[in-house]
This record gives structure tokens, C-alpha cells and sequence, in this order.
């Protein structure tokens, strides 16, 4: 005799309360340590961020035969020599604008003044008239009087004041020398940290990945083996392509701006290839400040416009053409998370941190999706959806948003088909409205909210053509009828009572009975119209309208297959076999389907004899599928229109 089996313990809230304060204040050490050391972390975490983007590079001349030191020492020293390269490019770049702007300010204080005139001009001419109108012209001053009644400056002129101009001493050599330094001592230093750990991170790559297995998990290698891998992939296949991308628009921009003229393309070109790398804002502040320059070098606009319509059509092209095909539509974060990651930590770190802050992020979320403790981070910042389409049905569906539902179910059923989307999105958000109800979680004005939100997505999803009502259809909390049994109505409201006509060929409808449920009613209904979808003369029955006679006029032998619908369950199962042998009994030449939806057995097809159904289907799809099947010998029933009226 086994021991039961122990429930599980019920939470406890000061337990909870004492986890929640132990993140807290988890979390606020973890951004301490962050902002504190922000000198240290940048460095490195720079350093193990150009790890994984030349990652590549070191693979492949190790697969030439170069060692490991020397395919390193080969990586970093081209790493080393193309940024030094763009350092001094953009730096003399800088100097010659530096140089060439006492010639610019004639032109750029004419552009200053024309906006001034165009904006604050009007608005103060607009502030003129409107007090003209109101009568609140204010007297202007006398001559040579404040405001406030102060002496003005012609009375300060005949007082013998002599104005001093105060001029500083000229800067010397040294002094220069000195500033230009202290400018750029602290990059360099920087820089030459994160080449050194580069250096070592890579040189160590192997070792490094296993102390952070032994470290983080020992205990499962193939979890953690796999999560650090899609990290590395991830990452590294993010920075190639971004890396390839940028340059090809550093490209295609140095050509461009210099086809229209623009002093100094390669400069614009070098920093715009830079900046995207700032998501979303970084080529526009790279347009703007050449649009800048141009405007100080052309006395017209044209050159301004020119500049930014290349920028517009580059980046254009680029976000909608190039990088979907050269790694996809998404790096794996939500839009929103990328904006809030980048606020996020260049108020951390400064620009580096605004720089680094998607591969920091994208860390981030690949972490949540194979720690558990981790998981929310995932659900936070990643593009997953939070809820499954079941749950997003259901939850909209309590919320009474049938309008999203309806949008997003059309877009699945571009890719899918309404049988597809019945079995994988309706069906199961239906058994979580059965759970519920069962569980007695949900209200009754929930239970009405959902009835209609199934009634409209099938409405707007039925392919049937429908004829305008004249008055919209309302339901009140107090109507009892079931959804199944509402959207029959409506579809008799179109093709007759009987569903259709009556005088029809021989075995040629398929009658859907459903078990008797609410639920085993809309799944019956559903199956309907997935069927006269297909051009199968499908007809809906409770079992009470089975046990009638049959309406006079129906040509005899018309029914060719029955299908029995309901949700798989042990309390189910004795009804399905009853119904199956009443069937049998009453129409001894029909073919007996049994659809049993639900948690039902994986295999379909044939059954065992005690079944008492002659096949058995576990979906929609599969049972529109043996349907056309058994259907195929009367190939005119799959081609004659079902829509008439009777």
C-alpha cells in the first residue's frame, strides 16, 4: 500500500514578503556595483563585447592553420589598426572644420535669421496685433530711460564712462600641447585597457568558458553548455552582421554625399556608420549635424535637403530591404525594451553605455530564457509574446476586445487555415473558459462577455457570405442560449430552417451531432463551417433533433456521414458509443465519424470494434481531412454550392 501523496504547501506571506525585499535589495546592490565601478566594468565589458564581434575572424584564420596567439595577436592588431585609422581620419576631418568656420558664420547667421523671422517673427507680429486688438498696447519709453524708470545708455554716456574690454594673454605652444592632451589622454586610456583585456579574454577564450560552466552550472553542463552557446551566437551574429550593415552605410553615404557636394562625405560617412550603432536616434543626430554643414556651406537649402533625403533613402533601404535578409527582422527584444535598455545604461555609463547597451541587453534576455530565476527577464524584454494566442484569446475575449481578436486571427489565418486556427488558438482558449466554469472562477458577466466575443470572431472569420441585417443582433446577460446553438441561428437565418435544401443527391450531406454540451455545441458548429468551407453539405444537429423524424421532402439516403463531436473525457465516452450505435441502427449504410477534441489519444483513423465508430479524428484538421476522404468517390458534392436556400 502506497503513502498518499503529500499536497503541496500553501504560500506563505511573510516568506514572500522576505523574498521580495531580499531582490530588492539584491537589485539595488547589483546597480551600485554598476554605477560605482563603472570606471572598471566599462573596460571590460567593452573589451568582452569586441570578444564576441571579432570572434569570427579569429575562427577562420585558425581554420587556415594560424595558431591560436598568432590568430589573435593577427585580429587585434587589425581591430587596433582600423580604429586608429577612423580616430585620425575623424581628426583631422575636425581640425579642417575647425579651420573653415569663420568663413561659415556669414552664412549660418543669415539661416539663423531667416528661421528667426520665419518663427519667432510671426508668433511676436501675431502676440502685436493681438494686443492692438485688445488695447494693451504698452507706451513705449521715453528716450534715454529704462523700463523701470533707470537712466538708459545715452544718460550713462554723459556721466564719462569709458568702457573696458577685458582680453586674456595669448595661449602658448605648451599650454596647447597641455589641453590637446588632457583631451585625449582619458580615450586612449581606455582604449588601451580594453585592447589588453581583449587580448587576454580572447587568448583565454576556452579556459574562461569553462570556469563559467563550473561556476554557474556544474551540476547541468547541457543546460548550461547550451546557453552560453545561443549567447555567443547570438551576440556574435548580431555584432557581424550590425558591424557589415554599418559599414555598407558608411559606404553608401561617403559616395552620396560626395555625388551632391558635401564638404567633408567621409567624415559624415565615418560617423554615421558609428552611431548607428545608438538604436533608432543614432543615424538621425548623424544626419542632423550633417545637414549642419551644409547649411553653413550653401547660402540656398537645396544642399541641406539633398543631405537629408540620402540620409532618409539609406536608412530606408537598409531597415526595410537589407536587414531583414542578412539576420532577420528582430535581434530578439522588444522595441520598447531597446529604448528603455539605452536610457538605461548610458545614465549608468555615459555614451559607452548607450553604445553597448542592446548586446548588454540581449545578454540580458538570452540569461532570462535559460535561468529560471531569471525568466522574467525574458518576459520583460524579449519579443516573445507573454501569453499564448489560447491565452490572449481568452484574455481578450473577458476583456470584451473582440475587435483585436478578429485582427489577430486574420493575420494567423494568412498563414494557416481556419481549421488550423480552430484547433490550435479556439479550442484551447475554450477549455480554459471550461475550466473556469468549472472551477467557478468566472462570473456570469465574464461567461457572456466570452460567448460573444467567440460569436463575433466566427461571424467575422465565416467565409460564407452573408446578407446585411437590418437591425444589429444585441444579447442581454439574461439570454441563456448557448454560442454554439447562437450561431446556428444565425447561419439558419440565411440557408432555411433545415440548413439548406432538402432535395439533395444521394449521400451527399455530412450531419455533425455534438454530445450535448455548450461546449460540444460550438466545437459542432465550428466543424460546420470548416466543412462548407470545403464545399461539404454539412448540417448541425443536437441529438434530441437526431431522435425525430426526418422533415418531409428529404430525399431518402441523403446522409452519407455522421460526425459525433464532443471533448475527450471518461464521462463523455459511454454517450459517444451509445450515439454511435443509435446511429448505426437508425442509418445502417452511413459512415460514423468520432471526433473527440480535447486531451484525446494522438493516434486517428480506423477504431476497434468496440468503439463502435468507424473512424476516429482527434482535430479539426483531421477530420476535415478523412471527411474529404470519404468524399472523394462523389467527387460532384465537394463541387456543388451548399449556400442555397431552402
Amino acid at each position: 500500500m502506497t503513502s498518499p501523496v503529500p499536497a503541496p504547501p500553501e504560500p506563505n506571506p511573510a516568506a514572500m514578503r522576505h523574498e521580495l525585499a531580499l531582490a530588492i535589495l539584491a537589485g539595488s546592490a547589483v546597480l551600485a556595483l554598476l554605477y560605482v565601478g563603472r570606471e572598471v566594468l566599462v573596460p571590460i565589458a567593452l573589451a568582452l563585447i569586441l570578444s564576441l564581434a571579432i570572434a569570427p575572424l579569429v575562427r577562420i584564420l585558425r581554420h587556415t592553420g594560424i595558431g591560436q596567439v598568432g590568430a589573435v595577436l593577427i585580429a587585434a592588431a587589425g581591430l587596433a589598426a582600423l580604429l586608429a585609422v577612423l580616430a585620425a581620419m575623424i581628426g583631422s576631418q575636425v581640425v579642417q572644420i575647425g579651420a573653415s568656420m569663420p568663413q561659415y558664420e556669414s552664412t549660418l547667421h543669415e539661416k539663423a535669421k531667416l528661421l528667426g523671422d520665419l518663427t519667432l517673427g510671426r508668433v511676436q507680429a501675431l502676440e502685436g496685433e493681438a494686443s492692438s486688438v485688445t488695447g494693451q498696447v504698452v507706451d513705449p519709453p521715453a528716450p534715454g530711460v529704462h523700463a523701470h524708470g533707470a537712466p538708459g545708455a545715452a544718460a550713462m554716456g554723459s556721466t564719462g564712462v569709458v568702457p573696458v574690454e577685458i582680453r586674456p594673454p595669448p595661449t602658448s605652444a605648451y599650454q596647447v600641447l597641455r589641453q590637446v592632451a588632457a583631451t585625449v589622454w582619458a580615450p586612449l586610456q581606455t582604449a588601451g585597457i580594453v585592447l589588453v583585456v581583449l587580448l587576454f579574454v580572447l587568448l583565454e577564450h576556452e579556459s574562461l568558458r569553462d570556469r563559467f560552466i563550473r561556476l554557474v552550472g556544474g551540476a547541468d553542463l547541457r543546460a548550461t553548455t547550451v546557453a552560453i552557446n545561443d549567447a555567443g551566437e547570438r551576440l556574435s551574429r548580431f555584432f557581424v552582421s550590425q558591424i557589415t550593415v554599418n559599414a555598407g552605410v558608411g559606404a553608401a553615404l561617403w559616395a552620396g554625399l560626395a555625388i551632391i557636394g558635401l564638404p567633408h562625405a567621409g567624415l559624415w560617412a565615418v560617423l554615421a556608420a558609428v552611431l548607428r550603432f545608438v538604436p533608432y536616434v543614432g543615424v538621425f543626430a548623424a544626419a542632423l549635424a550633417a545637414a549642419l554643414l551644409a547649411a553653413a556651406v550653401s547660402p540656398g537649402w537645396m544642399l541641406v535637403l539633398l543631405t537629408l533625403g540620402l540620409f532618409a533613402l539609406v536608412e530606408l533601404i537598409v531597415t526595410q530591404l537589407v536587414e531583414p535578409q542578412l539576420y532577420g527582422h528582430t535581434t530578439g527584444l522588444s522595441p520598447l525594451s531597446i529604448v528603455v535598455s539605452a536610457i538605461f545604461w548610458s545614465w549608468l555609463w555615459g555614451p559607452i553605455g548607450l553604445i553597448v547597451s542592446t548586446p548588454l541587453t540581449l545578454c540580458l534576455v538570452v540569461a532570462g530564457r535559460h535561468v529560471e530565476a531569471l525568466g522574467f527577464l525574458d518576459v520583460l524584454l524579449g519579443d516573445t509574446q507573454a501569453l499564448t494566442l489560447p491565452q490572449r484569446f481568452y484574455q481578450r475575449a473577458l476583456s470584451g476586445d473582440a475587435h483585436e481578436i478578429i485582427a489577430t486571427a486574420r493575420a494567423f489565418l494568412k498563414r494557416r487555415s481556419f481549421a488550423a486556427y480552430c484547433d490550435l488558438v479556439l479550442m484551447r482558449a475554450l477549455l480554459l473558459t471550461q475550466l473556469d466554469l468549472a472551477a467557478g472562477t468566472i462570473t456570469t458577466g465574464q461567461r457572456y462577455k466570452v460567448r460573444d466575443a467567440i460569436v463575433q470572431v466566427i461571424e467575422a472569420l465565416d467565409s460564407e457570405p452573408r446578407k446585411r441585417r437590418r437591425w444589429p443582433v444585441r444579447h442581454s446577460v439574461l439570454d441563456e442560449l448557448n454560442a454554439g446553438r447562437q450561431l446556428r441561428q444565425h447561419r439558419e437565418s440565411l440557408s432555411g430552417q433545415w440548413q439548406g435544401p432538402l432535395a439533395v443527391p444521394r449521400r451527399s450531406i455530412a450531419l455533425c451531432i455534438g454530445l450535448g454540451t455548450m461546449g460540444d455545441d460550438i466545437f459542432t458548429e465550428i466543424l460546420v463551417r470548416i466543412l462548407r468551407d470545403l464545399h461539404i453539405d454539412a448540417r448541425h444537429l443536437s441529438i434530441e433533433e437526431f431522435g425525430q423524424a426526418a422533415p418531409p421532402g428529404a430525399t431518402a439516403g441523403s446522409v452519407s456521414i455522421v460526425c459525433i463531436v464532443g471533448i475527450a473525457s471518461e464521462h463523455s465516452q459511454e454517450r459517444r458509443i451509445a450515439l454511435a450505435r443509435n446511429v448505426h441502427q437508425r442509418l445502417s449504410e452511413v459512415c460514423v465519424l468520432d471526433l473527440m477534441l480535447g486531451d484525446a489519444p494522438a493516434s486517428s483513423g480506423q477504431t476497434d470494434a468496440d468503439h463502435q465508430a468507424d473512424l476516429l479524428a482527434t482535430s479539426f484538421q483531421d477530420a476535415a481531412q478523412q471527411m474529404m476522404k470519404h468524399f472523394e468517390h462523389q467527387p460532384e458534392t465537394l463541387t456543388r454550392p451548399v449556400l442555397e436556400a431552402s
